[in-house]
């Protein structure tokens, strides 16, 4: 036993942490990490982290409310009434979907953490969830963590994929409680028409499942794109919620700040969870959303083609040096087969091998479980000139 251990008392780890793999990314940026303490200038795209600043009117607005005593008291873990009715009036203005702020809207720390504390309440032992892999890893270990089953399917086209989640409620026993959707797609990109979220609603209402939709990239859309809402579709606040941010469309991801709306029921048990957890967000932060949904449109609009531009940037690229590459209509990732001539490495090794020998810093497609393996995905969060640069040492490295 060492010196600095004697002593202290051994941790045994509940058996939920015990399923849990080694978190794959925070070995990537411990890597990063320690490169950049020895001078080394790497080029980040693996987490999908904005670096362009939240709007100025948005900023502006915390400033002045941080200012009021009041505001430094305890929250109430719901949300404040008025940022709720905003989340209310954005759903009916873009979507034409009327929902009641009292009992359709819940406000969460970021939707990482609703998910999280919803897979709490409505999921444990004995329970299982149906994802789609590749998933944006809290999809798959947000149920884990509650003590439920994992059930993967292979992320595919919309009438496919729909085959795929009958196969298995129509065989899976106990039947699966819930689905778990993303679109646009984290971490492929992938997107879907609003006649696809139809047939879900009618899939959920036939076999009695719940889906929990993840709308996080609503607004990074491309090319005349635009992403519909799962509440869209005719029925849908009868089987299912949808989980919003304001992270990615206001440049606000270090502020946690989102929010879950849709059937009243899953939101009173999201409620319930949260009331034992938390007293809710930082209230400047709430009053700095409303100002930012109310009167800054224009500032995320004016974002996604920031992010298109560099989408551009970064495929054309990758073409160049004879990397295969799809351009994505929405999200912040472009998500790319690994070159065909280093296909005998893993994704994770290639991942390192870039950092080690391109220094740019990517996300393997493995760490969002095993449909993703043999993909690499690329953030847009340095400007263009970075991204240029990442694709020069990216060639120099690992030519295509």
């Amino acid at each position: 036993m060492t010196p600095e251990r004697a002593g202290r008392l051994p941790v045994e780890l509940s058996p939920r942490m015990k399923k849990l793999p080694p978190y794959l990314f925070g070995r990537l940026n411990a890597v990063k990490y320690e490169k950049r303490r020895a001078g080394i200038d790497i080029i980040d795209l693996g987490m999908g982290n904005p670096n362009d600043p939240a709007p100025a009117p948005i900023v502006d607005k915390i400033c002045e409310a941080v200012q009021d005593p009041r505001n430094h008291r305890y929250s109430q873990a719901t949300g404040l009434l008025n940022l709720r009715k905003e989340v209310a009036r954005q759903y009916e203005n873009r979507y034409g979907v009327h929902i009641d702020p009292e009992t359709e809207v819940l406000c969460v720390i970021g939707s990482k953490e609703g998910l999280s504390h919803l897979c709490l309440a409505l999921l444990g032992p004995g329970d299982s969830v149906v994802v789609a892999e590749p998933a944006f890893p809290v999809h798959v270990y947000g149920p884990a963590l509650a003590g439920a089953n994992v059930i993967t399917v292979q992320l595919a086209e919309g009438e496919t994929l729909l085959r795929e989640l009958h196969e298995v409620i129509a065989h899976q026993r106990p039947k699966p409680k819930a689905i778990i959707l993303n679109y646009p797609h984290n971490p492929t990109g992938a997107t879907v028409d609003i006649q696809f979220f139809e047939e879900v609603v009618r899939f959920a209402k036939k076999h009695e499942v719940l889906i929990l939709h993840d709308f996080a990239y609503c607004d990074i859309v491309f090319d005349g794109y635009e992403a519909p809402s799962f509440l869209q579709a005719p029925g849908a606040k009868d089987v299912g919620v949808e989980f919003t941010t304001m992270s990615k469309s206001y440049n606000m991801a270090g502020w946690r700040c989102g929010f879950c709306v849709g059937h009243r029921d899953v939101i009173a048990a999201l409620s319930g969870v949260k009331g034992y957890y938390d007293y809710g967000i930082f209230q400047p932060v709430q009053i700095a959303a409303i100002i930012a949904m109310r009167h800054c449109r224009k500032y995320v609009i004016e974002q996604a083609k920031v992010y298109q531009e560099r989408r551009d940037v970064l495929c054309d690229g990758l073409a160049r040096i004879g990397w295969p590459v799809e351009r994505p209509r929405a999200s912040m990732f472009v998500w790319t087969p690994v070159p065909e001539k280093y296909r005998g490495m893993s994704s994770i090794d290639f991942a390192f091998e870039l950092m080690e020998k391109a220094e740019v810093a990517v996300a393997p497609g493995r760490g969002f479980g095993e449909g993703g393996e043999g993909y690499l995905r690329l953030a847009l969060v340095e400007n263009e000139l970075r991204l240029k640069q990442a694709v020069r040492q990216i060639g120099r490295a690992f030519p295509g």
